[in-house]
């Protein structure tokens, strides 16, 4: 519980969507510098380079295009860090997934530059979140910096989006889907928000939660459903927003409870490395159920959604298998080696969330037989 009564809300300066946005980058830098340094996602990089280069050529500006290597670790950052400085640019703009974007973030904050964030999916909230998280070199877990700024525009091309796998579109909205959940428990528990030093929450996080909630529920399985035939409806637009900037401000301005607890106790087994983000969250929301209780209208609403979306609901979706081995594995990360849990307002040890675990585990393979395909 906070010893304060002051409220905090952080976001990016300036979020843009909507199809070929990317097209009008040189337009947008060239507000800040004429010379912008590119950091690309290494899988994406000969694509974008031509493309960010041929959008230069017909300008003054100078674009430098580097690929990232991997990790977002303190090795990568140096090394971005160095190639910027003797580039001499004026402007960082990270395009890709999440270590790319965390990477540009890390520099252009130790270089007190301003940068942009050009995402390549809509898999996770990052892009708008003044947070960045790094590893080792290696890839474990080493910590989470709250950053001094968030971006000055994350850019949006939702045609980019829409050409990504669609199982990183589904991760983005389970990721998504959390954050209500887990903003009414630090609600309830007052504990403090992601800005800064912690804060209690602005009434327009909670807001922004609770919307990206509702637009979820109204808009997610047509979005689905458009963007399996390449259709950029207003649908896909509507998810786009929720994924990166309302459910990127809700987890920010609110903060993170079960759903990312129960994340952090599934990355410690192996076999759940190969599934992204948001899908392990997803399991943790139906734990967060089990454990808070909720009502059961709310959870047969969620369960038929999440099931139908295509969503994992259940161990064995992440590949797990529910022993009592893995079931304590997953117990002690979130207990004894994780502080998000203790942002819910309940009794938190082994055997509660074990508890929540094996139930959540039952509750998923129950709504699985009952919705799946119909």
């Amino acid at each position: 519980m906070l010893d304060s009564r002051t409220r905090a809300f952080g976001s990016a300066m300036t979020y843009i969507q909507g199809p070929g946005e990317l097209d009008k980058i040189e337009e947008y830098s060239r507000v800040y510098t004429n010379r912008v340094f590119f950091l690309i996602d290494g899988f994406l990089f000969p694509t974008l380079k031509e493309r960010i280069e041929n959008i230069f050529s017909k300008s003054d500006s100078v674009c430098i295009c580097e690929a990232c290597r991997g990790e977002c670790c303190y090795s990568e950052i140096n090394r971005i860090t160095e190639l910027v400085k003797e580039h001499k640019a004026g402007l960082i703009v990270g395009a890709g997934g999440g270590k790319t974007i965390d990477i540009a973030k890390m520099v252009a904050n130790s270089l007190f530059f301003p940068y942009f964030i050009v995402p390549t999916s809509a898999a996770t909230d990052a892009p708008v979140s003044g947070l960045a998280v790094v590893y080792t070199d290696t890839g474990e877990h080493l910590e989470a910096v709250m950053l001094k700024r968030s971006a000055d525009i994350v850019l949006m091309d939702s045609n980019l989006i829409a050409g990504a796998p669609i199982r990183l579109f589904r991760a983005g909205m389970a990721d998504a889907l959390a954050t209500w959940f887990e903003a009414q428990a630090r609600e309830r528990s007052e504990s403090p928000n992601n800005i800064g030093k912690g804060y209690l929450r602005c009434k327009a996080g909670m807001a922004i939660a609770r919307l990206s909630y509702d637009l979820l529920m109204e808009d997610g399985l047509r979005a689905l459903r458009d963007l399996e035939i390449g259709a950029v409806t207003d649908a896909v637009e509507n998810i786009i927003e929720t994924n990166t900037l309302l459910s990127g401000l809700g987890f920010q301005n609110t903060g993170c409870s079960v759903a990312h607890a129960i994340h952090a106790g599934l990355a410690e087994l192996p076999e759940t490395h190969s599934y992204l983000h948001g899908e392990k969250v997803a399991f943790g929301i139906v734990c967060g159920f089990a454990f808070e209780n909720t009502p059961m209208d709310i959870v047969d609403k969620v369960m038929q959604f999440m099931v139908e979306a295509g969503i994992p609901v259940t161990l064995s979706d992440l590949g797990v298998e529910a022993t009592p081995e893995n079931i304590f594995k997953i117990a002690d990360k979130v207990v004894n080696r994780n502080r998000t849990i203790y942002a819910e307002p309940l009794v938190i040890n082994i055997d509660t969330v074990s508890a929540a675990i094996i139930s959540a585990n039952a509750l998923g393979e129950r709504y699985k037989a009952r919705f799946k395909n119909k």
